[in-house]
């Protein structure tokens, strides 16, 4: 999903083979605003590496009083949102109304409005999903709407973040530093954060189907300077400049694309990651822990 601005939000690479008509032709989502995203990368490949205990053990305070606040840049049309909202709170196809449901709330954004609206019409909790359409890369507009979420619930930061096949997008809109910049916004907006970068050779795919369409090519891709490992390269920029810690990496998608958990330093002792969750990880083989 996408947080750029001009780069929207599902954050796919792959190009859909029947795709709507509104956009443009098959692969021509130069911001990764793909209109069936989850055709090409089906939620439950995250869902099978998260576990659904996550956030619970993560905030064990949360509360109807006081629910998790989560922020999803780049949701494209919500499929992964509301996924993601179900697995955290174990609510089953068709379940709709849960006491559960009030602990959890996320605010999801994409740059591109068709595909908000459409994730709007088709939310299942409407109560509890709240969508926009938002470029995150304007400063202003991404201020005043995140500010005006946030007071509704006395806050000013967001629980945790996720930035699922996002980075991209951004880094081929705005550049090295509007990568930077773009991490730099969300570790300031979040105590938590879930990344899922997209490896360098989806940067030459993407490349490579603008000039297979005839159309121009990414203006920042061949200056970009970061390059190669991308998952590391963001761990580095997260850890070293941003202030933030990787917690964990709950494995691989079978497109081969890590789950990163990151903190922020200052979170560390009001929000301790729960030793059980790491234990269990362990046991099971889904976590495992990067050391810098």
């Amino acid at each position: 999903m996408a947080a750029s601005t001009k780069q929207a939000a599902g954050g796919v690479e792959e190009a859909a083979a029947e795709e709507e008509p509104r956009i443009l032709e098959p692969g021509a989502a130069p911001f990764g605003n793909f209109p069936h995203y989850s055709r090409f990368h089906p939620p439950e490949q995250r869902l099978r590496l998260l576990p659904p205990e996550l956030l619970r053990r993560l905030f064990p305070q949360s509360s109807e009083t006081r629910p998790i606040l989560g922020l999803d840049v780049g949701c494209n049309s919500g499929d992964l949102s509301v996924a993601l909202y179900k697995h955290f709170l174990s609510l089953r196809d068709g379940e709709t109304c849960s006491d559960a449901s009030r602990e959890l709330h996320l605010l999801c954004c994409d740059i591109d409005p068709v595909l908000v609206e459409r994730a709007e019409k088709e939310c299942p909790f409407p109560d509890a999903l709240t969508f926009i359409t938002l470029d995150f890369m304007n400063q202003r507009t991404r201020k005043v709407l995140l500010s005006s979420f946030l007071s509704q619930f006395g806050r000013s930061v967001f629980d945790i973040g996720f930035c699922m096949s996002i980075t991209m997008w951004i880094h081929l809109n705005h550049g090295d530093h509007g990568l930077w910049e773009f991490l730099g916004h969300l570790s300031s907006l979040c105590h938590y954060l879930l990344v899922e970068p997209q490896p360098w050779k989806c940067y030459r795919a993407a490349a490579r189907r603008l000039r297979k369409l005839g159309l121009h090519d990414f203006d920042h891709f061949r200056s970009l300077a970061i390059r190669g490992d991308m998952a590391n390269q963001i761990v580095q920029i997260l850890t070293q400049d941003h202030g933030m810690e990787l917690v964990c990496c709950f494995g691989n998608t079978s497109w081969d694309r890590s789950l990163l958990l990151f903190r922020a330093k200052q979170t560390t002792e009001t929000h301790p990651i729960p030793e059980l969750l790491t234990e269990e990880g362990k046991e099971r083989n889904r976590l495992r822990f990067w050391r810098q």
